[in-house]
């Protein structure tokens, strides 16, 4: 299709063909004109250096849809996804049993961010000078150091025998503040060296949407190098880059940041210049001062706008302090920083820092927004673009290349105005596919009667009294979503009280109790759980057959209130005299609704119910657009109907 291989529909639809390269190659492999049709889409796009922004429904197979293509097109791809384990599962699975089906013999490579890589230097230096508290974390690191020497690829998801949330981590790799770069000891055995040099030298690189943000921001691991030789890029679960975009197109400074720089500088203040026992005291001093910021709002976790901010006098204050200690302490590492590597980064970390808490404090761009976020140990100071369009069209127009945007859940009843804006991509050509699967035959649609309007611990009981009955009928096998952790927690207490009293054993399970993964897995394995989560369950998870049949979403997944980039978004669409609510709330909200209805019907033989018991959805005449929205699943109301299908899966 390119770099020598013509553009071929004829070729590309003799490989998806029943009893084609495809078909032979890949056991689960089935022939659908969706998948076809876009695949056709994505080649052309490629061929043309177009950009393509596409949905396609659960069950198209939009994975190789885009995968075969790219493999044929010749020239070097970058392919991103949400997140790491999906990252993991492109390159480990789908992108090899694609190269041997059609006999691609391209070269690939993952690479990931420095923070997900074993660091010789910061693993050893630690290992020696025991900052570790528990036994439990020291004994994490000692399995850390193990796997180092025995491992290729230094890649932190294989260490399997270490939890991903253990301390021992933090202690193991580095971040792009410590790391020495060349001047490192363990420099020709570094772990993210090695990925980027494989990641240059490969025809196929996989990435996530973090790392690719931040490197375009950042220029650090490897995109700098990586991004001006490739000829496509391909971003799958592209909902989420709005999102992602908007985090990395801004600022950020938090207080663990600052108190991690202290405690570094006095490390490296020791090795190389103890003889200036005043230095250590500049570092106790921006511990403190980081500190004292965080305890200048009591509640976390909680978001504060930027207006809420100036009118808090003890944390104006507590800022100006920071400002004035950072200086300070900047100002005293730059006299030693000749001493030491160590020492130097420190100093550059510092005079970095203060810049952009300089620059938080100082803030006049229109388009940025200012606010906090506070967490039980820590806050953060972020500057957000209200728009990130601008940004992300520069990086279209930098220089010719295709651009394929894809997801399960874009458009809105086939529109994709509100996304294209967002992403500064208006000329962009699109495409809609619907999901293959038999959604009027296999899944129901129930709206209980007689709820109370959402936002209350009446509303969050009434969804759990409307849900036991559909648990009773699904024998289990159920997914109860929340759309805040506080309603979350109050409906999995009330589970548990109901299970007991009616002598119901399907086993209840709630996030935050184990890694999702982890969760997951049992989840998968027991076959009649329930699981009771919120937003991070609402997306990229895939539960197959009768272990799932029942998915019960207490109500429409609106912004939070509290959300100060929303706010001001809403706001600058108001003042541009339109409609907030229509051209954006609802249109995110019907996005994030497709995402949590998605995790219902998996697979062309599963069947289920998708309960919504908000009486929005009906009450209300934005309520249709919604249901538009969905996949065309049987609207009912009737609970016994409900019950009957339920029993019969």
């Amino acid at each position: 299709m390119r770099a020598g291989n013509a553009y071929s529909p004829d070729a590309l639809r003799a490989l998806f063909a029943e009893g084609g390269a495809l078909s032979q190659g890949i056991p689960e492999y089935r022939v659908r004109e969706q998948q076809l049709d876009m695949a056709e889409h994505v080649a052309k796009t490629i061929h043309d250096y177009g950009v393509l922004v596409c949905e396609a429904g659960t069950g198209t197979g939009k994975t190789i849809a885009y995968l075969v293509p790219a493999l044929l097109s010749g020239g070097k791809v970058i392919v991103s996804t949400g997140t790491k384990t999906l990252q993991d599962q492109l390159y480990r699975r789908d992108l090899p049993n694609v190269c041997r089906a059609i006999n691609a013999p391209v070269t690939t490579a993952l690479l990931k961010g420095r923070a997900n890589y074993v660091c010789q230097y910061h693993l050893k230096r630690n290992l020696y000078e025991g900052m570790l508290l528990s036994r439990e974390d020291v004994a994490h690191l000692h399995a850390i150091a193990r796997f180092a020497r025995v491992t290729r690829t230094g890649d932190c998801s294989e260490a399997t025998d270490v939890p991903e949330t253990s301390p021992a981590w933090a202690l193991a790799t580095s971040t792009r503040e410590n790391c020495l770069g060349q001047q490192c000891p363990d420099h020709d055995k570094c772990f993210v060296m090695a990925a980027r040099r494989e990641a240059l030298a490969a025809e196929v690189v996989v990435v996530n949407h973090h790392l690719f943000f931040a490197d375009i921001m950042l220029k650090d691991d490897g995109m700098a190098e990586l991004l001006p030789a490739c000829n496509t890029v391909i971003l799958d679960e592209a909902h989420q880059l709005p999102q992602t975009a908007t985090l990395f197109f801004g600022e950020s400074i938090t207080t663990s940041q600052l108190v991690e720089l202290s405690r570094d500088a006095k490390v490296a203040i020791a090795q190389a210049a103890a003889d200036m026992p005043e230095l250590p005291g500049f570092a106790d001093r921006l511990e403190r001062a980081a500190r004292d910021l965080r305890l200048s709002l009591p509640r976390a976790p909680a978001r504060y706008s930027g207006a809420t901010l100036q009118r808090e006098r003890s944390f104006t204050g507590a800022v100006d302090t920071l400002s004035l200690v950072l200086g300070e302490f900047s100002q005293a590492l730059a006299r030693v920083a000749d001493r030491d590597e160590g020492l130097a980064r420190c100093a550059t970390r510092a005079g970095a820092a203060g810049e952009v808490l300089g620059r938080w404090c100082d803030a006049a761009d229109n388009n940025l927004v200012q606010w906090a976020e506070c967490h039980t140990q820590s806050i953060a100071l972020n500057a957000s673009p209200l728009s990130v369009a601008e940004f992300f069209k520069k990086q279209i127009d930098a220089r010719p290349r295709s651009w394929i945007l894809t997801s399960a859940t874009l458009a809105v009843g086939g529109n994709f105005s509100h996304y294209l804006e967002a992403m500064g991509m208006e000329t962009a050509t699109t495409a809609c596919w619907d999901s293959p699967f038999d959604y009027p035959n296999h899944a129901m649609l129930y709206v209980p009667r007689s709820l109370p309007e959402p936002g209350s611990n009446e509303h969050t009981k009434a969804v759990v009294e409307a849900a036991l009955p559909l648990i009773r009928a699904a024998r289990g096998s159920a997914f109860l979503l929340f759309t805040t952790l506080r309603a979350m927690r109050l409906a999995r207490d009330l589970l548990a009280a109901a299970f007991e009293s009616e002598g119901l054993t399907y086993p209840l399970f709630s996030q935050g109790e184990g890694s999702r993964s982890e969760l997951l897995e049992r989840f998968r394995k027991l076959g009649n759980a329930v699981l009771v989560a919120s937003a991070s369950f609402w997306e990229g998870v895939d539960v197959r057959g009768d272990a799932l049949r029942l998915v019960v979403i207490d109500k429409l997944p609106f912004a939070p209130p509290d959300d100060p980039v929303m706010e001001e978004r809403l706001a600058a669409i108001a003042r541009a005299g339109r409609n907030a609510f229509m051209t954006y709330q609802l249109p995110h909200a019907a996005i994030s609704l497709k995402q949590g209805a998605g995790r219902l019907i998996r697979d062309e033989r599963d069947r289920g119910v998708l309960a919504i018991c908000d009486p929005r959805l009906i009450g209300k005449s934005y309520g249709r657009k919604l249901i538009a929205a969905l996949p065309p699943m049987r609207l009912t109301r009737d609970a016994a109907e409900v019950e009957e299908f339920l029993r019969n899966t």
